[in-house]
């Protein structure tokens, strides 16, 4: 199959994830990358052995057909509309927008051109979250009636070398980490109907404690402390918690009841980790993961997978639609909150297509 070039903009912390993964498709071919800060592209193409050029050449470059978006989160949108406009396929990373307005402004913007765009997370492709999707579509926990969704921690700012912008508007734990539990839970659920919540920001300002900022204060501009509900069209009704304001705790990332059954998702953050499963009437037993990309850091399978259905004429599976949905869902739980009263969701989506097979001879499985 003929490979797809790829050009990245955005050369931060993340960049070297996606690089070294993308090395896993021979589908995707890099034909450079690209950052307002040109020596920090230089480097990151040094040490990936990839060529740098400046954004406007790679938008340019008729050999680059998807643009990889991997700038901070306020820069999203502005960056997909001008892969669009010089006629690029845009993915980029999560979430799709900082508001759920700017996600359907791109999103029509490509429907509109007739290309596709695309968002992390692509964990939910990973062999431990297609096992848990293959037992639910199995029936194995019966009909599904909710669970719980879990991320809590003290904040970022403890290891990030750059942790301001998790704080500025766009940031906060609902949009960092929220799209990897809503993006699985409706990878094994379905769309969400409606939502419920509260936001709260208990703290004005963070101290830095990771370098090379350490000691300085940051403001804080967004809730980092996010709780509520989400009922799925299927009928099930799932907690979430996502916060930077708790020391520790017990709740394991992603819990999935069914009238037969509880399953254990592993952390939507990654792509491989322990299935449990408990019947009615059992205990907890791991399972075997029965799906590939469950032994590592695949960050950039869902490029992959746009690849192979651009050159396929399919579905991809980290699709708009998917990420537009989710971002509506997150941006819900803070219309709640303010104004007391449960949001009704607008966005429909489909769940994607299991990823039923491995990689073989540099094919992704439809």
């Amino acid at each position: 199959m003929e490979r797809v070039g790829i050009g990245i903009i955005g050369c931060g912390n993340i960049s070297g994830a996606y690089l070294k993964a993308m090395a896993s498709f021979p589908i995707l071919d890099i034909c450079g990358v690209a950052d307002l800060n040109h020596a920090l592209a230089e480097a990151k193409a040094g040490e990936f052995n990839v060529p740098t050029k400046r954004i406007d050449e790679l938008l340019a470059d008729p050999k680059v057909e998807i643009i990889v978006n991997l700038t901070v989160p306020k820069a999203h949108v502005a960056v997909g509309l001008q892969a669009l406009e010089a006629g690029k396929h845009a993915y980029s990373e999560k979430p799709l927008g900082i508001t759920f307005a700017e996600g359907k402004k791109l999103a029509e913007a490509a429907k509109a051109k007739g290309l596709r765009i695309g968002a992390a997370p692509d964990t939910f492709l990973g062999g431990g979250h297609q096992t848990a999707r293959s037992l639910i579509d199995q029936g194995v926990i019966g009909q599904a009636v909710g669970g719980t969704a879990t991320f809590m921690c003290p904040g970022h700012e403890r290891w990030h070398p750059n942790p301001a912008f998790y704080y500025e508007v766009g940031g906060g734990p609902m949009l960092d980490m929220g799209p990897y539990y809503i993006t699985d839970l409706v990878n094994l659920f379905g769309p969400v109907a409606q939502v419920a919540g509260f936001a709260v920001s208990p703290r004005k300002e963070r101290v830095i404690t990771s370098e090379p900022r350490n000691g300085e204060r940051i403001a804080v501009h967004v809730a980092t402390h996010v709780a509520g509900l989400m009922a799925f069209a299927n009928g099930a009704i799932v907690q979430i918690g996502m916060s930077f304001d708790v020391a520790g705790h017990k709740h394991v990332p992603l819990e999935i009841y069914g009238t037969e059954g509880t399953l254990i998702v592993p952390d939507p953050n990654h792509f491989g980790g322990d299935v449990e499963l408990l019947r009615k009437g059992g205990a907890f037993e791991k399972q075997a993961l029965t799906a590939p990309y469950g032994d590592g850091n695949y960050r950039s399978i869902g490029v992959a997978d746009l690849a192979h259905a651009i050159r396929s004429n399919r579905p991809h599976r980290a699709n708009g639609d998917l990420a537009l949905h989710v971002l509506e869902v997150m941006e819900a739980f803070h219309t709640a909150s303010d104004s007391g009263r449960t949001v009704a969701i607008t966005t429909q989506t489909e769940r994607p297509m299991p990823l039923s097979q491995s990689l073989v001879d540099g094919r992704l499985g439809k």
